[in-house]
């Protein structure tokens, strides 16, 4: 049997995965892009921490926010 902590992380794994794949398909990034910005976020640090149970939101809801609210790195996209 796993523990909470193994079944957390693989589940924030699946969390992060998700925001990536929206991140590229809603801004029409490449995924090696959309990682890259989200790594950048402060969402990516909220998540890894687990501020405020950030965690278990919806991802696309989670995207979403990243896009609106650090709109700064989107800019340098090519």
């Amino acid at each position: 049997m796993r523990s909470k902590k193994d079944i957390d992380y693989v589940y924030k794994q699946n969390l992060e995965e998700s925001i990536i794949e929206y991140l590229s398909k809603e801004k029409k990034l490449e995924l090696r892009q959309a990682m890259d910005i989200y790594y950048q976020s402060r969402l990516a640090k909220q998540i890894e921490q687990g501020t405020y149970g950030i965690e278990n939101m919806d991802y696309k809801y989670l995207a979403q926010d990243l896009i609106e609210n650090e709109p700064e790195l989107f800019e340098d996209i090519v």
